[in-house]
């Protein structure tokens, strides 16, 4: 009996073996349990429809549950169908025994599934302001994945969720209108933190692609980070204007072609607001032109076309918060032209701090103004540092050019923003111009005044400006609500390269950068003396200058050459942009006159002529009224008397047009002649010098270096000439 039963026992344990072995691993199939497992998951979510063809049941011994597991399901939400590769889940044991079990989890491996129905699908389980955007922008593209999910009591997802897999070939239209094509990516989700890598994607049509971005979850805050990288592209305008809210159409920016690495961390909150964004890239810009108006550039170098082009740039970018810097460097084309430039900008809060260098070697340089000029291919360096500040004000710490021995220093130079002269502290210029000269000049503020001192500068180019009535057309117009007075002591001022004055010393007054006054004095040779004069009554500004020599200022008007000894005195008002002058000259000769020896030749006044090439022919007086505005001056009248001859001119001036028309007496050859007749001698000619009747008619025509004089050797005086005369008689 013993034997019986434990034959039995035996054979009653093998089987259950061999039925727990076949179980475990072959399991069963049936459909008997679909109608149960179809409403567990109406249970879960009654929204979701499951169709089932047949359900293996895998038994697990160890864990003492049941494994059921459905190949090719199809989950029905709202009339749409998803097809799965398979459904699994565990079911107790004694639960599946007794008939009465539940699904506390489930393991679904899909096929293709369109992104649209996988948001539909995930929005039936539980709907949310991210999922409903993601139903809005996502236009096309699929998903392959393996989901776990686990069910508390209440049929409520766990957080204990994992989803993994990958999307291929998405599309999505961003709410700024920007689109995502070909979006590609591996993916897991794992209790709210999602893990995203080898991402590649066209934004815009521009490829795009990441290793890995990571999105985690803090309470009610999503933390992003992860490196993005773009490939060498064209960049579109429109992409710049939506990603940096600016219209890249005015700023003339165009032709952008870089690519770039960057890696990034941001914040989102629930209302999908971005905080605490932190960016550093490395972008490697290819080209891009800028087109620039800006400070009249062309003035200072020559070969600049308004376009300027960056090329093979290497620039790094942080942002942090209110902290945004940009490290780069990389060539500049000016004109035909390469050059190195590598600059930096910081900006905290809503300031700028920027410092650039830039290898000015291939292009020439001109400062106009001081006769300065840089040749090509020759080293030299500007740099700039300095603060823009968010009243759009400039404060430039420094300026500085350098060229071989030649340095222009500036400091504390504070600009608005139209560009125009606040304030500076100091300025430091030591160069050698064209005209071989030495200048050193200092200008510094001292309290709230200035003194400029030096030891030798070149002045010619402010004597042109000035005796063209435009004595404030080169630095006070740059100068804007500028209240101060300069001191001046410079030992020597050169009025060109050949003449120049010592021991120049005044005062200037400026109000609201306006010379309200100016008083200069300073001595040539054998005290010889020059005085400056400006003075602003508000309405007008009067300008007097007086030379006891003559010479160096009367040879700045290209039309009058060959001056010698005599004194000046030039006297100009000037109202608004117009400017009347006259220019008085006393007791001096002419030496070398080419274009009065040609009126004297043609005119067959040869004897005339050749006193010219001899000790030159003398005047007693020369005075010119004219006036100037802008470029153009018009010359009233010209008239100079001397013991030979007497000249009346008017015409005007521009830079590439002389045009001048006149009358010259001859007064020692036919108007002697005449007036040695009695009585009508003195009735026709006069007993004056310079007076008679008749005389020589010219015209002077052409640019400054190439002018053409036309003559009528004789005609009557004109009535004007004689009215001339007459109240020169007057005066006598």
């Amino acid at each position: 009996m013993i034997r019986i039963l434990i034959k039995t026992s035996l054979f009653l344990l093998i089987l259950i073996v061999l039925l727990v072995f076949y179980l475990s691993v072959f399991g069963i199939e049936t459909k008997r349990l679909n109608i149960k497992i179809k409403d567990e998951i109406l249970r879960i979510n009654k929204s979701i429809k499951l169709e089932l063809d047949s359900v293996k049941f895998l038994l697990k011994p160890f864990n003492l549950s049941i494994s059921a597991k459905s190949y090719g399901p199809e989950v029905i939400i709202n009339s749409s169908r998803i097809k799965l590769e398979f459904i699994k889940t565990n079911i107790s044991l004694k639960s599946f025994i007794n008939n009465d079990f539940s699904i506390d989890d489930l393991q679904i491996s899909t096929k293709k599934i369109q992104l649209k129905d996988l948001v539909s699908f995930s929005r039936s389980f539980g709907d949310s302001p991210q999922l409903f955007i993601l139903s809005k922008i996502i236009k096309d593209g699929f998903w392959v994945g393996d989901i776990n999910l686990n069910f508390d009591d209440k049929g409520k997802i766990d957080n204990d969720y994992i989803i993994k897999g990958f999307i291929k070939n998405g599309k999505l239209k961003l709410l700024n209108n920007n689109k995502i094509d070909n979006l590609n990516l591996l993916f897991k989700l794992e209790n709210e933190n999602y893990f995203l890598e080898d991402i590649e994607a066209n934004y815009n049509k521009i490829k795009l692609s990441s290793p890995s971005i990571t999105v985690k979850k803090k309470k009610n805050i999503f933390l992003i980070s992860g490196k993005l990288l773009s490939e060498k592209k064209n960049v579109n305008e429109n992409l710049l204007n939506n990603l940096f809210k600016t219209n890249f159409k005015n700023l003339n920016i165009k032709n952008i072609n870089l690519s770039s690495d960057n890696d990034f961390t941001f914040k989102v909150n629930k209302k999908f607001k971005i905080n605490d964004f932190n960016l550093k890239s490395i972008i490697n810009l290819n080209t891009l032109d800028y087109k620039s108006d800006l400070l009249n550039i062309k003035k200072y170098l020559p070969e600049f076309d308004e376009l300027i082009k960056l090329e093979n740039h290497k620039i790094e970018i942080t942002y942090n918060q209110n902290k945004f810097n940009i490290k780069g460097k990389g060539k500049i084309i000016i004109g035909d032209n390469l050059e190195d430039i590598a600059y930096k900008l910081d900006k905290k809060d809503k300031t700028y701090f920027f410092n650039t260098n830039i290898n000015i070697n291939k292009n020439p340089i001109l400062i106009d103004t001081f006769n300065y000029e840089k040749k090509s291919d020759i080293i030299s360096l500007l740099n700039f540092n300095g603060i823009y500040k968010k009243d759009k004000t400039i404060l430039f710490n420094s300026i500085s050019l350098k060229e071989n021995d030649n340095k222009f220093l500036v400091e504390n130079l504070k600009l608005n923003k139209e560009f125009k002269i606040i304030d500076v502290l100091l300025l430091d210029f030591d160069f050698s111009n064209i005209h071989k000269i030495d200048n050193q000049i200092y200008l510094k503020k001292i309290k709230k005044k200035y003194e400029l001192t030096g030891t030798s500068f070149d002045a010619g180019k402010l004597i042109d400006e000035m005796l063209k009535g435009d004595n404030d057309q080169s630095f006070s117009k740059l100068l804007h609500n500028f209240n101060t007075n300069i001191d001046i002591r410079v030992d020597k001022v050169y009025l060109d390269n050949e003449y120049f004055v010592n021991r120049m010393n005044g005062q200037i007054s400026l109000l609201k950068g306006e010379i309200e006054k100016l008083d200069i004095k300073s001595k040539y040779k054998k005290d010889k003396i020059l005085t400056l004069t400006i003075n602003n009554n508000g309405n007008e500004k009067i300008t007097t200058l007086f030379s006891d020599f003559a010479s160096p200022l009367v040879k700045k008007y290209k039309f009058i050459k060959g001056f010698e000894e005599g004194t000046l005195d030039f006297y100009s008002i000037k109202n608004k942009n117009t400017s009347n002058s006259k220019l008085k000259i006393y007791n001096f000769k002419l030496q070398e006159l080419p274009t009065l020896t040609k009126i004297l030749t043609l005119a067959s006044l040869q004897g005339i002529a050749d006193l010219l090439t001899g000790e030159g022919i003398r005047f007693n007086e020369f005075e010119m009224s004219f006036s100037s505005q802008k470029d153009l001056m018009t010359i009233n009248e010209i008239y100079a008397i001397g013991p030979a001859i007497s000249i009346l001119m008017d015409g005007y001036i521009d830079k590439e047009l002389i045009s001048l028309r006149g009358t010259l007496v001859p007064a020692t050859t036919i108007n002697k002649a005449i007036g040695s007749i009695p009585l009508l001698g003195d009735i026709l000619v006069g007993d004056k010098t310079g007076e008679g009747v008749f005389g020589v008619s010219f015209k002077i025509k052409g640019s400054p270096k190439n002018l053409k004089t036309t003559v009528n050797p004789i005609k009557s005086l004109t009535p004007r000439f004689i009215t001339r005369i007459l109240e020169k008689i007057k005066k006598d």
